[in-house]
Protein backbone atom coordinates (compact mmCIF):
# COMPACT_ATOMS: atom_id res chain seq x y z
CA UNK A 1 0.00 0.00 0.00
CA UNK A 2 3.03 2.62 -0.29
CA UNK A 3 2.24 3.04 -3.48
CA UNK A 4 -1.76 4.16 -2.94
CA UNK A 5 -1.14 7.92 -3.09
CA UNK A 6 0.61 7.52 -6.60
CA UNK A 7 -2.20 4.95 -8.09
CA UNK A 8 -5.52 3.80 -8.35
CA UNK A 9 -6.94 0.86 -7.04
CA UNK A 10 -9.28 -1.66 -8.34
CA UNK A 11 -11.53 -4.27 -7.37
CA UNK A 12 -12.94 -7.03 -9.58
CA UNK A 13 -15.53 -9.27 -8.98
CA UNK A 14 -18.32 -11.01 -10.06
CA UNK A 15 -21.97 -10.77 -9.07
CA UNK A 16 -24.60 -14.23 -10.18
CA UNK A 17 -28.27 -13.51 -8.88
CA UNK A 18 -29.90 -16.41 -7.79
CA UNK A 19 -32.66 -16.49 -10.30
CA UNK A 20 -30.04 -15.72 -13.23
CA UNK A 21 -28.06 -19.02 -12.68
CA UNK A 22 -26.36 -18.74 -15.98
CA UNK A 23 -25.48 -14.94 -16.03
CA UNK A 24 -23.76 -12.96 -14.23
CA UNK A 25 -22.55 -9.24 -14.10
CA UNK A 26 -18.73 -8.14 -13.22
CA UNK A 27 -18.27 -4.66 -11.05
CA UNK A 28 -15.53 -2.97 -11.08
CA UNK A 29 -15.10 -0.75 -8.01
CA UNK A 30 -12.07 2.07 -8.73
CA UNK A 31 -10.85 4.11 -5.73
CA UNK A 32 -9.11 7.39 -6.54
CA UNK A 33 -7.18 8.66 -3.76
CA UNK A 34 -7.61 12.20 -2.56
CA UNK A 35 -4.53 14.26 -3.84
CA UNK A 36 -2.44 15.52 -1.22
CA UNK A 37 -2.23 19.52 -1.20
CA UNK A 38 1.40 21.01 -0.44
CA UNK A 39 1.05 23.57 2.19
CA UNK A 40 3.73 25.46 0.14
CA UNK A 41 1.69 26.18 -2.71
CA UNK A 42 -0.30 27.69 -0.12
CA UNK A 43 1.64 30.54 0.61
CA UNK A 44 2.83 33.42 -1.34
CA UNK A 45 6.17 34.63 -1.90
CA UNK A 46 5.76 37.29 0.53
CA UNK A 47 5.13 34.77 3.35
CA UNK A 48 7.92 32.39 2.26
CA UNK A 49 10.49 34.91 1.70
CA UNK A 50 9.33 36.26 4.95
CA UNK A 51 10.44 33.04 7.08
CA UNK A 52 13.08 32.64 5.02
CA UNK A 53 14.30 36.28 6.43
CA UNK A 54 13.34 34.95 9.71
CA UNK A 55 15.48 31.76 9.71
CA UNK A 56 18.42 34.00 8.03
CA UNK A 57 18.43 36.37 11.13
CA UNK A 58 18.37 33.14 13.64
CA UNK A 59 21.47 31.48 11.89
CA UNK A 60 23.35 34.84 11.45
CA UNK A 61 22.44 35.25 15.43
CA UNK A 62 23.86 31.57 16.65
CA UNK A 63 26.45 31.94 14.03
CA UNK A 64 28.26 35.34 15.66
CA UNK A 65 27.93 34.24 19.07
CA UNK A 66 28.97 30.55 18.44
CA UNK A 67 32.23 31.37 16.64
CA UNK A 68 33.33 34.49 17.92
CA UNK A 69 32.29 32.73 21.40
CA UNK A 70 31.25 35.89 22.57
CA UNK A 71 28.01 37.29 22.59
CA UNK A 72 28.90 40.63 23.07
CA UNK A 73 26.55 43.77 21.41
CA UNK A 74 23.63 41.02 21.54
CA UNK A 75 20.89 42.10 24.72
CA UNK A 76 20.00 38.97 26.40
CA UNK A 77 17.00 40.74 27.22
CA UNK A 78 15.69 41.00 23.59
CA UNK A 79 16.36 37.25 23.46
CA UNK A 80 14.13 37.13 26.06
CA UNK A 81 11.25 38.19 24.57
CA UNK A 82 11.30 36.64 21.67
CA UNK A 83 11.24 33.20 23.64
CA UNK A 84 8.26 34.32 25.41
CA UNK A 85 6.57 35.18 21.96
CA UNK A 86 7.48 32.00 21.08
CA UNK A 87 5.82 30.30 23.80
CA UNK A 88 2.77 31.81 24.14
CA UNK A 89 2.47 31.57 20.49
CA UNK A 90 3.28 27.58 19.97
CA UNK A 91 1.08 26.14 22.51
CA UNK A 92 -0.59 25.21 20.25
CA UNK A 93 1.92 22.13 18.88
CA UNK A 94 0.17 19.55 21.33
CA UNK A 95 -3.00 20.78 20.33
CA UNK A 96 -3.40 21.39 16.45
CA UNK A 97 -1.34 20.32 13.58
CA UNK A 98 -1.87 21.85 10.56
CA UNK A 99 1.24 20.74 8.18
CA UNK A 100 4.72 19.37 8.74
CA UNK A 101 6.35 22.98 7.43
CA UNK A 102 4.45 24.99 10.31
CA UNK A 103 5.36 22.38 12.45
CA UNK A 104 9.05 22.41 11.84
CA UNK A 105 9.32 25.93 11.70
CA UNK A 106 7.37 26.67 15.24
CA UNK A 107 10.17 23.83 16.69
CA UNK A 108 12.97 25.88 14.74
CA UNK A 109 11.97 28.88 16.24
CA UNK A 110 11.13 27.83 19.99
CA UNK A 111 14.85 25.76 20.28
CA UNK A 112 16.61 28.55 18.72
CA UNK A 113 15.37 30.93 20.82
CA UNK A 114 16.44 28.93 24.00
CA UNK A 115 19.65 27.49 22.56
CA UNK A 116 20.51 31.57 22.32
CA UNK A 117 19.36 32.59 25.97
CA UNK A 118 21.49 29.40 27.04
CA UNK A 119 24.40 30.77 24.78
CA UNK A 120 24.36 34.27 26.35
CA UNK A 121 23.32 33.42 30.00
CA UNK A 122 25.19 30.31 30.62
CA UNK A 123 28.24 29.34 28.09
CA UNK A 124 29.42 32.51 26.89
CA UNK A 125 27.84 34.74 30.20
CA UNK A 126 31.36 36.55 30.54
CA UNK A 127 31.10 38.08 27.32
CA UNK A 128 27.37 39.69 28.08
CA UNK A 129 27.14 43.39 28.34
CA UNK A 130 24.90 43.58 31.09
CA UNK A 131 26.12 46.90 32.02
CA UNK A 132 24.53 48.09 28.69
CA UNK A 133 21.28 45.66 28.48
CA UNK A 134 19.22 47.78 31.04
CA UNK A 135 16.04 47.97 29.21
CA UNK A 136 13.06 47.74 31.56
CA UNK A 137 10.85 45.01 29.74
CA UNK A 138 8.54 44.93 32.09
CA UNK A 139 7.05 47.46 30.72
CA UNK A 140 6.74 46.20 27.26
CA UNK A 141 5.23 42.65 28.87
CA UNK A 142 2.29 44.02 31.13
CA UNK A 143 1.11 46.14 28.61
CA UNK A 144 1.37 43.29 25.98
CA UNK A 145 -0.65 41.03 28.86
CA UNK A 146 -3.22 43.97 29.35
CA UNK A 147 -4.04 44.76 25.61
CA UNK A 148 -4.50 40.92 24.92
CA UNK A 149 -7.15 40.84 27.27
CA UNK A 150 -8.76 43.46 26.55
CA UNK A 151 -8.19 43.33 22.49
CA UNK A 152 -8.07 39.82 20.99
CA UNK A 153 -10.59 37.73 18.65
CA UNK A 154 -11.39 35.03 20.87
CA UNK A 155 -11.68 35.05 25.09
CA UNK A 156 -10.06 32.08 25.80
CA UNK A 157 -6.06 30.99 26.38
CA UNK A 158 -4.91 30.11 23.16
CA UNK A 159 -6.11 33.08 21.71
CA UNK A 160 -5.02 35.36 24.23
CA UNK A 161 -1.72 33.93 24.14
CA UNK A 162 -1.31 34.32 20.17
CA UNK A 163 -2.22 37.87 20.69
CA UNK A 164 -0.57 38.85 24.30
CA UNK A 165 2.50 37.10 21.51
CA UNK A 166 1.82 39.40 18.29
CA UNK A 167 1.93 42.47 20.79
CA UNK A 168 4.75 41.35 22.37
CA UNK A 169 6.64 40.42 19.08
CA UNK A 170 6.28 44.73 18.04
CA UNK A 171 8.41 45.99 20.86
CA UNK A 172 10.41 42.79 21.58
CA UNK A 173 13.50 44.30 19.82
CA UNK A 174 13.60 47.63 21.37
CA UNK A 175 16.24 46.26 23.96
CA UNK A 176 18.24 45.75 21.44
CA UNK A 177 18.00 48.73 19.50
CA UNK A 178 18.46 50.59 22.94
CA UNK A 179 21.23 48.86 23.47
CA UNK A 180 23.12 49.94 20.35
CA UNK A 181 21.98 53.32 21.20
CA UNK A 182 23.84 52.83 24.76
CA UNK A 183 27.06 51.43 23.22
CA UNK A 184 27.21 54.13 20.03
CA UNK A 185 27.16 51.19 17.52
CA UNK A 186 27.28 47.84 16.55
CA UNK A 187 29.36 45.34 14.37
CA UNK A 188 28.42 44.37 11.02
CA UNK A 189 27.26 40.81 12.37
CA UNK A 190 24.52 42.07 14.55
CA UNK A 191 23.40 44.60 12.08
CA UNK A 192 22.69 41.96 9.22
CA UNK A 193 21.08 40.20 11.83
CA UNK A 194 18.67 42.87 12.81
CA UNK A 195 18.28 43.89 9.17
CA UNK A 196 17.14 40.10 8.47
CA UNK A 197 14.41 40.36 11.01
CA UNK A 198 13.22 43.77 9.99
CA UNK A 199 12.61 42.44 6.57
CA UNK A 200 10.87 39.22 7.95
CA UNK A 201 8.44 41.68 8.98
CA UNK A 202 8.31 43.92 6.42
CA UNK A 203 7.90 41.28 4.20
CA UNK A 204 4.82 39.63 6.27
CA UNK A 205 3.03 43.51 5.89
CA UNK A 206 3.35 42.37 2.23
CA UNK A 207 1.90 39.10 2.84
CA UNK A 208 -1.08 40.63 4.41
CA UNK A 209 -1.53 43.09 1.78
CA UNK A 210 -1.37 40.23 -1.01
CA UNK A 211 -3.60 38.15 0.93
CA UNK A 212 -6.23 40.97 1.51
CA UNK A 213 -6.19 41.45 -2.13
CA UNK A 214 -6.18 38.24 -3.34
CA UNK A 215 -8.34 36.17 -0.42
CA UNK A 216 -10.01 39.25 1.54
CA UNK A 217 -8.78 37.83 4.49
CA UNK A 218 -7.34 40.31 7.26
CA UNK A 219 -6.27 40.01 11.01
CA UNK A 220 -6.42 44.06 11.88
CA UNK A 221 -4.56 43.44 15.18
CA UNK A 222 -1.66 41.42 13.16
CA UNK A 223 -1.74 44.29 10.62
CA UNK A 224 -1.29 47.14 13.56
CA UNK A 225 1.49 45.30 15.70
CA UNK A 226 3.13 44.13 12.33
CA UNK A 227 3.03 48.53 11.50
CA UNK A 228 4.49 49.28 14.92
CA UNK A 229 7.13 46.74 14.32
CA UNK A 230 8.03 47.69 11.31
CA UNK A 231 8.37 51.87 12.44
CA UNK A 232 10.26 50.56 15.10
CA UNK A 233 13.17 49.60 12.18
CA UNK A 234 12.90 52.37 9.96
CA UNK A 235 16.04 54.56 11.83
CA UNK A 236 17.54 51.32 11.83
CA UNK A 237 17.04 50.27 7.79
CA UNK A 238 18.12 54.01 6.98
CA UNK A 239 21.74 53.75 8.97
CA UNK A 240 21.90 50.36 7.57
CA UNK A 241 21.46 51.26 3.96
CA UNK A 242 23.35 54.65 4.20
CA UNK A 243 26.69 53.16 6.82
CA UNK A 244 26.43 49.08 6.61
CA UNK A 245 26.65 48.42 2.73
CA UNK A 246 29.16 51.02 2.39
CA UNK A 247 31.52 49.26 4.63
CA UNK A 248 31.40 51.64 7.39
CA UNK A 249 30.01 51.17 11.20
CA UNK A 250 26.79 51.55 12.19
CA UNK A 251 25.79 54.00 15.04
CA UNK A 252 22.32 54.83 16.50
CA UNK A 253 21.64 58.09 17.77
CA UNK A 254 21.34 58.47 21.50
Amino acid sequence: MGNFAKCHLAFVFRIRPRHLRQKSAVCVVWFVPRKRKNPLLKMNIFRLLGDISHLLAIIILLQKIWYTRSCAGISGKSQILFALVYTARYLDLVTAYVSLYNTCMKVVFLASSYATIYLIYMKFRATYDKNHDTFRIEFLVLPAVVLSMLINHQFSLLEILWTFSIYLESVAILPQLFMVSKTGEAESITSHYLFALGSYRGLYILNWIYRYWSEGHYDLIAIVAGIVQTVLYCDFFYLYITKVLKGKKLQLPA
